[in-house]
């Protein structure tokens, strides 16, 4: 294998790419980038700032003062370890919502294509394998039924304490695969040259082994 190399994991929400791509980063001791944490931080300083996404110096001005970083793992706005407070339901719709701003991609993609140029990585989103990082060594797609999916981010959701109805997780996953595979910039799609990988009948060890084969 290449002294360096990418690996591109694609898919809607609740497919399990997160889960499977921080174990492979910890397994092949490469670097994990969670490119839909970048906006879903940029979603979070939107809401925390008031910023109006209608107003295009008003993006353009965030978009200059902000820094983006990874470091173990962990995604770092301004200096600041992000963790759970993206995670909530009302930072992941603000995350669909300004990943269809040109701007926005546009500076996400820069940060996450140098990355890639610098050392080894893992890295999971929706447009990696398509856009991100159309010439990656080794490309995954991963999918899951709907309800499978609302399944685990309802489980996910109640087991940190939130107190949601999964009829409503189920409707923001339907409204996420619907922003994100019809949005003008990069819909969600998988790459021709990617393996895709139905996870709904399979648990995170299963998923390993599959990848693993072809990386390894």
């Amino acid at each position: 294998m290449e002294k360096i190399f990418q690996i591109a994991i694609d898919g809607p929400g609740g497919a399990g790419k997160s889960t499977i791509a921080k174990k492979l980063a910890e397994i092949l001791k490469i670097e994990y980038i969670d490119t839909g944490a970048m906006y879903r931080a940029v979603g979070y300083k939107v809401l925390s700032e008031n910023i109006n996404l209608d107003n295009c110096d008003e993006i353009e001005n965030l978009l200059n003062h902000t820094d983006i970083d990874f470091k173990r793992g962990f995604i770092y706005l301004d200096g600041k370890k992000l963790s759970d407070e993206i995670r909530a339901p009302e930072i992941s719709k603000m995350a669909s919502i300004v990943s269809q701003k040109s701007a926005v991609r546009e500076k996400l993609v820069a940060i996450q294509r140098d990355l890639g140029k610098k050392k080894s990585v893992i890295m999971d989103g929706r447009d990696v394998g398509t856009n991100v990082l159309p010439d990656a060594k080794f490309k995954f797609y991963l999918n899951a039924s709907t309800d499978k999916r609302a399944k685990r981010r309802y489980d996910e959701l109640i087991g940190k304490g939130e107190d949601v109805q999964f009829d409503q997780v189920l409707q923001d996953i339907e409204h996420r695969d619907y922003m994100d595979m019809n949005r003008e910039l990069n819909p969600l799609r998988k790459a021709d040259d990617a393996m895709e990988i139905d996870t709904s009948e399979m648990n995170v060890e299963d998923v390993l082994k599959v990848i693993l084969k072809e990386v390894e």
